[in-house]
């Protein structure tokens, strides 16, 4: 019987062999190729997640290259930005992609997160993975807050006025708040420098931490089985081989949004419709406002919701109101697996579909009448 070559006396064989000597690949490789995933009809959803994290890669890539031209300042943010647009070699495809990965990794975020709501994969014992899933998407859109300044156009800075003083009229910290995010209390240059080091460095290091977390969590506990997946006989269960498996159905998927992102780069540089980040006109302090000021699409519902509160609701101002009500809102959702048990059976399933999509519906109406309405 003619013996089998020996693998490791190729040049990768070799390689690996080194490799795995030092960092134990061999045993991640083997830990991995026993996990599995549930294959049924909503497996589609489980990839949303990588897909998030795929996007999130692009923005670091693509704001490093960015950072290598980038000057904060009052005197220089604007200028700056224009000669990465204008005379930087694929400057302005470099800028498109970040603002478009950007803007589809939020979308994704949230289809994520609402995908796993509606599958009430929340329920025991995954609520740490939820409640760092939530708070990565909270992070997801400080970062297109805070990245919405840099450029120090027009629109940006009335926007981020407007903003930031509602972050100001939260009771007892909002004048604290105020002053930390704008440096003073003012929109000024000061606020293109806090905003430029929240962007680059202290965001991108909680999101670090939570992120690894978020990952150590889904690979400890698995992907989520649907609802009334136990009580099913074994033998109509099936599973799919994480790796190589779903990996490489993942990766394929990855360079289908790579395309994606790529066509949307070349083609709508400076976005389309109401996601939109032309540079226009460098910001004035002095001049008056734009006659329409909008936020992100992703900021939208909340914007409008405030302002078609009345001046006045139960002895306060409605704007004071309004923000009460949605950080308790946002409070009720981030703790959401906490109630309910862990099958979340009968009534309690009922109430938990019919509040995902009261939230989803009020999200989606609120965003179309912020751009219907004047």
């Amino acid at each position: 019987m003619q013996e089998q070559p020996d693998k490791t006396n190729s040049i990768w064989g070799k390689g690996f062999f080194w490799i795995d000597q030092r960092l134990h690949i061999k045993t991640l490789v083997d830990y991995m190729s026993h996990k599995t995933v549930p294959q049924h009809s909503g497996s589609i959803w489980y990839f949303f997640g990588g897909i998030t994290l795929f996007f999130f890669i692009v923005q670091v890539i693509t704001g490093i290259l960015l950072l290598l031209y980038y000057r904060p300042g009052a005197d220089s943010a604007y200028e700056s930005v224009k000669f990465i647009i204008s005379e930087v070699s694929f400057g302005w495809l470099i800028r498109a992609l970040h603002s478009w990965s950007a803007n589809l990794m939020i979308l994704s975020a949230f289809i994520h997160m609402f995908s796993v709501y509606f599958a009430f994969g929340h329920r025991k014992p995954r609520e740490m993975t939820w409640i760092s899933g939530v708070a990565l998407l909270g992070l997801a859109m400080a970062f297109g807050f805070s990245g919405y300044l840099l450029p120090w156009n027009e629109l940006s800075f009335f926007a981020t006025r407007v903003g930031t003083g509602m972050a100001g009229a939260i009771p007892i910290v909002g004048d604290y708040l105020l002053t930390v995010m704008r440096g003073g209390e003012n929109v000024t240059g000061a606020t293109i420098g806090r905003f430029f080091g929240f962007h680059v460095a202290v965001l991108p290091g909680i999101t670090t931490v939570l992120l690894a977390l978020h990952l150590f969590f889904i690979q400890r506990q698995g992907m989520s089985e649907p609802m009334g997946w136990e009580e099913k006989p074994e033998t109509s269960k099936k599973y799919m081989p994480f790796f190589p498996n779903f990996l490489m159905r993942e990766l394929l998927i990855w360079l289908v949004m790579l395309n994606i992102l790529a066509v949307l780069a070349v083609f709508f540089p400076d976005g389309i419709g109401p996601i939109h980040w032309p540079l226009g006109q460098k910001a004035d302090p002095f001049a008056p406002p734009p006659v329409v000021i909008r936020p992100e699409w992703y900021f939208m519902f909340a914007f409008q919701a405030l302002k078609l509160l009345p001046p006045h609701i139960l002895l306060m101002e409605g704007e004071l109101f309004g923000i009460i009500v949605m950080s308790l809102g946002g409070l009720l959702w981030l703790v959401a697996p906490f109630f309910g048990g862990k099958k979340a059976n009968g009534k309690w399933k009922k109430f938990t579909l019919m509040l995902g999509w009261f939230v989803l519906a009020f999200i989606v109406v609120m965003t179309i009448l912020g751009y219907i309405l004047e």
